[in-house]
């Protein structure tokens, strides 16, 4: 089943439970959905949705920071209750010891043992990671993991 086709059918069980802040998230998630699929000027594919969801989120998240910083506790509330929605219709992310592992795997990969090397290592980590784990939190710990092989030499 397609994110869409999941969404389309939480936003019939939404309605019907007059849940207005979950059909609302799905909506506007649906609706982000739709635009995206028509300026590609084709159908989405799985990991194109899941971009968009991911991308939704993250907004999510970008908005309650602010809303916090200008001492809208209401809105900053809301937006954390639609980022909980969306976050049910992306993958479990990853903790940081399976980051790790990614990380360590993807450096003894292609070699890399200085930090000049990073963007070797990070092209091999990151389509790996995509959407289960922070870009920021895995390029530090490429950064933190490079700095330690590299003191050691």
């Amino acid at each position: 089943m397609s994110l869409t086709s999941r969404l389309e059918a939480d936003l019939k069980v939404a309605m019907r439970s007059r849940d207005e802040l979950q059909r609302d998230t799905i909506r506007l998630v649906l609706s982000a959905l739709r635009n995206q699929q028509i300026e590609n000027r084709a159908p989405l594919e799985n990991q194109q949705e899941l971009s968009v969801v991911q991308r939704e989120a993250k907004r999510r998240r970008e908005n309650a920071v602010e809303y916090e910083r200008v001492q809208r506790p209401d809105m900053a509330e809301k937006e954390r209750t639609e980022l909980r929605i969306m976050e049910m219709y992306l993958p479990q992310p990853l903790d940081i010891t399976q980051v790790r592992a990614h990380v360590l795997r993807a450096i003894n990969s292609t070699g890399a043992s200085t930090q000049k090397e990073m963007g070797r290592v990070m092209a091999v980590v990151l389509p790996e990671l995509k959407g289960r784990a922070d870009g920021t939190v895995v390029s530090q710990m490429v950064r933190d993991v490079l700095r330690e092989r590299e003191a050691s030499t």
